[in-house]
């Protein structure tokens, strides 16, 4: 690689992780949706999707974050396999942020291809 030149596997990681911040708490309120969910569940829902997989350094704030706004409640369950987990649920509020997202999703990805595909130029 020349100087001056972008590396562009550096690139790709870091556009790559930029895009999941933005996405990730409402991907995580999305599996919430079809039922209460353990943060080991969240994480392989999430990692099921290459570009999503993500930590338990990154999901475990998100998951209190997501608590402490009352996006999600939390209940333990015995589990078959060692301690009580805790399972996470989606609440009226989650939902309602869900919504939203579901809704703002469709026209602000179409203006992003806008700009990737035409270069931002009116058609």
């Amino acid at each position: 690689m020349e100087q001056g030149e972008a590396s562009t596997e550096s690139v790709d990681g870091k556009v790559v992780s930029q895009l999941r911040k933005g996405v990730l708490e409402y991907c995580v309120l999305a599996q919430l949706r079809e039922g209460p969910r353990y943060g080991v569940e969240l994480l392989d829902g999430l990692s099921s999707v290459k570009v999503m997989t993500t930590s338990q350094g990154t999901i475990y704030p998100l998951l209190t974050r997501l608590r402490r706004d009352r996006s999600v409640d939390t209940f333990l369950r015995e589990s078959p396999s060692g301690p009580a987990r805790r399972y996470y649920t989606l609440t009226a509020t989650g939902r309602a942020a869900l919504a939203e997202f579901t809704a703002s999703w469709p026209p602000f990805r179409e203006a992003v291809d806008h700009f990737i595909t035409s270069g931002g130029t009116h058609s």
